[in-house]
C-alpha cells in the first residue's frame, strides 16, 4: 500500500512535467510577431535571464556553505536533501520565467486574432509554470523519501526550497518594484507619457521585473510552500501515527490534485459572457470539484483502517456527529479546499474594481494624494479580518474533527491534511497567476511596438484581470503559508514534547514571542527601504537620459535601456542578502541564548504578525493598483486628471507593498520554523 502510494505520487508528478513539456512545445510553435516585436521581447528575455543567472550564482555560494554546515552538524542525508530542494526550486522558477518571456510576445501576436486566442496562449504559458511547480515539488519530496525512507532528512529538502524562495522573492521583488517605481514616477507623473511608452528608459527593466518577480519569484515561493507543507504533514504523520501510511497520505492527495489540475486546464475557455475571470474560475472550479471527489476513495484506501483517528463521535459547534475515520480526514481535506475558495472570494472583493473597497480609494483620489494613501491603508488593514477568521475556523474545525482522547496530538494531523489539500491546488493557482505577467508584458510589447489600438483593446482587459489573479495567488500563498507554518510549529512542538512546556508564565517564551512578532516588521521594513533606494536610483537615471539625450521625449532618439536594467540588477542583488539572513539567524541566536522555550515563542510570534503583515500589504497594494486602473479607464476624470495623479502615487506606494515586502514575508515565516526544526536535530534538544 505504501509503495503503491509512492508510485502514484511519482507518476502523477512526472505526468505534470510531461504535460508541461507538451505545452512548452505548443507555445513555442505559436507565431512571435514582426521583427520589432521580437526585438523588444528579446531584450526582455535577455534581461530576465541575465538577472536570474546572476542571482542564482550568488545564492549558489550561500547554498554550498549551508549544505556543508548541515552535513557536519546534522547529517549528510539532510545536506543532500537541502541541495535537491534548492535545485528543484530554482528550476521551477527559472524554467517558468523562461517560458513566460517567450509567451508574452506570442500573446501580443495572438491578440491580433482576438480575445480568445490571446487568452489561450497566455493561460497555456502560465500553466507550464503551474504544472512545473506542482510536479517538481511532488517529485522531489516523494522520490527523496522513496530512496531514503528518512522523514527527518526531508526537513533539509524543505529548507533548500525555502532558501531559494526567500532570495527569489526578495531579489525579484526589489527588482520589479524598483524598476516600476522609477518608470512610473518620471514617465507617467513627471513627463506625462503612457505606461510602457518606448521613450521611457526604464520600460524594459519594468517588463523584466514582471517576470523575475511575479513569475520566477511566485514559482519558487509556491514550490517551497508546496514541498514544505507536504514534508510537515509527513513529519506529523510519522510522529503521531508511527506508520508509513500516514506519511504517504499527503503525497497521494497531492497526486490526485495534479491529475485534476491537468483536466481543469481544458475548462479554461470563454463562454457567451466573454468574461475572462469566469473562464479562469471554471478551470479552478473543475479542478477542485474533481479533487474533492477523488480525495474520499484515497482517504478510505490509505487511512480508513488507522488505529489513531477512530470512528468515535465528534462535537463541532454544539452538534454531535457520528463520523467514520475516513469521513473525518476527508472533511479535513475539504476544509483546505474551502479555505482556497474563501481566499479567492475575499481577495477579489478587496482588490477588484467592481466592489466598494477599490471604489472607496477611487473616490478618495479626487481630493488628493494624502486621502488616497489614507484610504488605501484603511483598506489594507481591514482586508486582514475575513481571511484570519476563515483560517481560525479552519484550524478549529480540522483539529476537532480528528483529535481523540487517546491521541491528543492527532488533531494536528487533521490540520496538516487541510493544509496539504489547500496546497494541492498549487498547479492551477500558479497557472492563473503566471497568466498575469505574461499578459502585462504582452500589453507592454504592443505599446512599445506601436501595434494598433485593437491589440491593446485585447491585452488591456487581460492585464486588468491578471492584476486581480496575481493578488489572489499572493493571498493563497500567504494563507497556505500560515497553515504550513502552524504545521511546522506543531512538528517542532512534538519533537521536543516532554522536554519543555510552552507557558506564558515563562519569561523566555514571552521574550521569544515578542522577538518573533517583531521579525516580519523588521524584515518588511528593510525590503521597503531597499525598493525606495533602488527606485530612487532609477528615477535619477531616467531623468538624466531625458535631460541629456537630445530628442528622446520627442521620439527621435532611442533610450539607453541597458543602463536602467544594470542599475536595478546590481541594486537588487546587493540589497537581498541582509533580509534573507534574518529568518535564518533569528531562531539560531534566540535558541543559543535563550533556549528552546524561547524559540517556540518566536515561532508563534512570527506566524501571527507575519500573516497580518503579509495579507495587509498584498491586498492593499493590489487595491491601490486597481484603483489607478479604474481611473485610467475613465473614472474621476480619467488619465491626466488630478485624481489620476493621486492614484499613481498610491499605486507607487502599493507596489512594494504587494510585490516585494508582503509576498516575501510568506517564505520568511516558514524559514524561521524550518531552521527551528533543524536546530532540534543539530543541538539534540
Amino acid at each position: 500500500m505504501v509503495t503503491t502510494g509512492l508510485v502514484i505520487a511519482i507518476v502523477a508528478a512526472l505526468a505534470a512535467i510531461l504535460y508541461g513539456a507538451a505545452l512548452v512545445r505548443w507555445v513555442l510553435a505559436q507565431p512571435a510577431g514582426d521583427e520589432r516585436m521580437r526585438a523588444i521581447a528579446s531584450a526582455i528575455q535577455e534581461g530576465a535571464e541575465a538577472y536570474m543567472r546572476r542571482q542564482y550564482t550568488v545564492v549558489a555560494i550561500v547554498a554550498i556553505v549551508i549544505a556543508v554546515l548541515l552535513a557536519l552538524l546534522v547529517s549528510p542525508t539532510t545536506a543532500i536533501g537541502f541541495l535537491i530542494g534548492a535545485i528543484a526550486s530554482a528550476l521551477a522558477g527559472f524554467i517558468g520565467m523562461s517560458i513566460a518571456v517567450r509567451a508574452n510576445v506570442r500573446t501580443a501576436e495572438a491578440a491580433k486574432r482576438g480575445l480568445e486566442s490571446a487568452l489561450r496562449v497566455a493561460f497555456r504559458g502560465g500553466s507550464i509554470t503551474g504544472l512545473l511547480v506542482a510536479g517538481l515539488g511532488l517529485l522531489a519530496v516523494s522520490a527523496f523519501y522513496t530512496v531514503t525512507r528518512n522523514v527527518d532528512a526531508l526537513v533539509g529538502l524543505g529548507f533548500g526550497g525555502s532558501l531559494i524562495s526567500v532570495f527569489a522573492r526578495i531579489g525579484g521583488g526589489i527588482y520589479t518594484k524598483a524598476a516600476d517605481v522609477g518608470a512610473d514616477l518620471v514617465g507617467k507623473v513627471e513627463a506625462g507619457i503612457p505606461e510602457d511608452d518606448p521613450r521611457n528608459p526604464a520600460v524594459i527593466a519594468d517588463n523584466v521585473g514582471d517576470n523575475v518577480g511575479d513569475c520566477a519569484g511566485m514559482a519558487a515561493d509556491l514550490f517551497e510552500t508546496y514541498a514544505v507543507t507536504a514534508i510537515a504533514a509527513m513529519l506529523l504523520g510519522h510522529l503521531v501515527f508511527h506508520n508509513e501510511q500516514a506519511v504517504v497520505f499527503p503525497l497521494v492527495l497531492g497526486a490526485a490534485s495534479i491529475v485534476t489540475s491537468i483536466i481543469g486546464t481544458f475548462f479554461v475557455r470563454l463562454d457567451q459572457s466573454r468574461s475572462i475571470m469566469r473562464a479562469l474560475y471554471k478551470g479552478l472550479a473543475a479542478s477542485m470539484i474533481l479533487a474533492a471527489i477523488l480525495f474520499y476513495p484515497i482517504t478510505a484506501w490509505l487511512m480508513g483502517s488507522n488505529t489513531v483517528i477512530t470512528n468515535t463521535p465528534v462535537t463541532l459547534y454544539g452538534i454531535t456527529l457520528a463520523l467514520s475515520a475516513t469521513t473525518k480526514l476527508w472533511l479535513c481535506a475539504l476544509i483546505g479546499l474551502i479555505v482556497t475558495i474563501g481566499v479567492v472570494i475575499f481577495t477579489e472583493y478587496y482588490t477588484s474594481e467592481k466592489y466598494s473597497p477599490v471604489k472607496q480609494i477611487v473616490l478618495a483620489s479626487e481630493t488628493g494624494h494624502a486621502t488616497n494613501i489614507i484610504s488605501g491603508l484603511a483598506v489594507s488593514m481591514r482586508a486582514t479580518a475575513l481571511p484570519i477568521v476563515l483560517i481560525a475556523l479552519a484550524i478549529y474545525t480540522a483539529y476537532n474533527l480528528t483529535v481523540t482522547p487517546n491521541a491528543p496530538y492527532s488533531g494536528l494531523y487533521g490540520l496538516a491534511v487541510a493544509a496539504m489539500a489547500m496546497l494541492s491546488m498549487t498547479g492551477m493557482i500558479v497557472a492563473i497567476d503566471s497568466f498575469g505577467p505574461i499578459t502585462d508584458n504582452a500589453g507592454g510589447i504592443a505599446e512599445m511596438a506601436e501595434l494598433p489600438d485593437s491589440v491593446r483593446d485585447v491585452t488591456d482587459p487581460l492585464d486588468a484581470v491578471g492584476n486581480t489573479t496575481k493578488a489572489i495567488t499572493k493571498a493563497y500563498a500567504i494563507g497556505s503559508a500560515g497553515l504550513a507554518a502552524l504545521v511546522l510549529f506543531a512538528s517542532y512542538f512534538l519533537e521536543i514534547s516532554g522536554k519543555v512546556q510552552f507557558e506564558l508564565s515563562n519569561p523566555r517564551v514571552v521574550i521569544g514571542l515578542l522577538i518573533g512578532a517583531a521579525l516580519p516588521y523588521l524584515f518588511a521594513s528593510i525590503l521597503m527601504d531597499a525598493v525606495g533606494k533602488a527606485g530612487g536610483a532609477v528615477v535619477q537615471e531616467v531623468r538624466r537620459q531625458f535631460r541629456e539625450i537630445p530628442g528622446l521625449l520627442e521620439g527621435r532618439a532611442r533610450p539607453e535601456y541597458g543602463r536602467a536594467v544594470d542599475i536595478v540588477t546590481r541594486r537588487a542583488l546587493r540589497e537581498m542578502l541582509v533580509p534573507a539572513l534574518i529568518p535564518v539567524l533569528g531562531p539560531i541566536i534566540v535558541g543559543l541564548t535563550l533556549g528552546k522555550e524561547a524559540v517556540g515563542g518566536l515561532l508563534i510570534g512570527s506566524i501571527t504578525t507575519g500573516l497580518f503583515v503579509a495579507i495587509s500589504m498584498t491586498t492593499g497594494g493590489a487595491a491601490w493598483d486597481n484603483a489607478k486602473k479604474a481611473i485610467e479607464a475613465g473614472a474621476q476624470g480619467g488619465k491626466g486628471s488630478f485624481a489620476h495623479q493621486a492614484a499613481v502615487t498610491g499605486d507607487t506606494v502599493g507596489d512594494p507593498y504587494k510585490d516585494t515586502a508582503g509576498p516575501a514575508v510568506n517564505p520568511m515565516i516558514k524559514v524561521v520554523n524550518i531552521v527551528a526544526l533543524l536546530l532540534v536535530a543539530a543541538l539534540s534538544w
